[in-house]
Formats: C-alpha cells, sequence, structure tokens
C-alpha cells in the first residue's frame, strides 16, 4: 500500500470531513464533533497545517494544525488534532506517517512547538510528553502531552482555537 502524504487542496473538502466521520464513529471518548472542528479552523483560516493522506488517489486520513495560545504568553505553539484515519486503514502505520510529515513541517516552519489532547501511548511515540505546569482544564493531565522543538516549555494553561467549540 503505498501512502502519499500532501497538504490540502480545496477538491479534498467533502473527502476529509467522510475520513473525520468515520474514523470517530465507533471511537469512545468523543462528542463527534470532529468533523465541525475541522470545518470551522478552516473557515476561520485557523489551519496552519492540514495533511491529508492518500492511497491510490483516494484521502483515507487527514490531520489538522492549529495555534494555540498560552497563558504565559509563549509564542508559536500548536495544537495538533483532530488526527482522522478511515477504519480500514488505522493500524497499518498512516497516523503515523501524518504525523511525523505533520511534525516536521511544523518544525521547518519555525513553530516552538505543539500540543496534543489523546492517549499517551500513542503520542508518546513521536517524543510527546506530559509537561508539568502546562495544562488544559478538563482532562485528566496524562491526556494532554506537549513536544518543544526548541529549548523548553511554555508554563500555564493553553487554550485552543474557539473553532474547537463548533457543534455543526
Amino acid at each position: 500500500m503505498g501512502i502519499k502524504i500532501r497538504d490540502e487542496s480545496k477538491g479534498d473538502i467533502e473527502a476529509i470531513h467522510r475520513v473525520t466521520v468515520l474514523a470517530f464513529r465507533d471511537a469512545p471518548h468523543t462528542d463527534h464533533t470532529e468533523q465541525f472542528i475541522v470545518k470551522a479552523l478552516r473557515q476561520a483560516g485557523a489551519l496552519f497545517l492540514s495533511k491529508v493522506a492518500e492511497s491510490d488517489g483516494e484521502v483515507i486520513g487527514h490531520v489538522a494544525i492549529s495555534p494555540v495560545s498560552v497563558s504565559d504568553g509563549s509564542i508559536n505553539w500548536f495544537g495538533l488534532g483532530p488526527i482522522s484515519v478511515l477504519p480500514e486503514y488505522q493500524g497499518k502505520g498512516v497516523g503515523a506517517k501524518l504525523m511525523e510529515n505533520a511534525l516536521a513541517d511544523l518544525r521547518g516552519k519555525g513553530a516552538a512547538g505543539c500540543v496534543v489532547l489523546g492517549d499517551p501511548g500513542y503520542y508518546g511515540r513521536f517524543g510527546f510528553k506530559v509537561v508539568d505546569g502546562l495544562f488544559f482544564y478538563g482532562v485528566p493531565a496524562e491526556y494532554f502531552q506537549a513536544l518543544s522543538f526548541g529549548d523548553g516549555f511554555p508554563q500555564g494553561e493553553v487554550a485552543y482555537h474557539e473553532a474547537f467549540s463548533a457543534q455543526d
């Protein structure tokens, strides 16, 4: 299975919506608004990176990266997510390729670092870790992790773009 990772194009929007809905359809710990978040980030011009995974011309995965704010005033920090892979391609390395490509792009664009909300076992493989003093209210601390591309980590509360409240 050949996988190509590339930037989103205008013709990918419907496929990204479909992939996101199907990827989270049976997932635990979700309110099934991920597709609305991606749409709202796009409409707000807040998708810093939007990458698709493609196999045989079909979009089979997507990752969104958007700016976050940190209460200590740190700049150039981003949030990864949602990340989606069609169920039949999950567990086959598609998500890992999306992650590696997106993180390399972030580094190349001068980002200070990235945060993610999710499974520590999965995201830890890419260098994400829980950072004392960096937090996101309302979730267990072990599920909020960060990856620094520089010398350290910010301290304080992280806030995602308002698009993460989208319900439709």
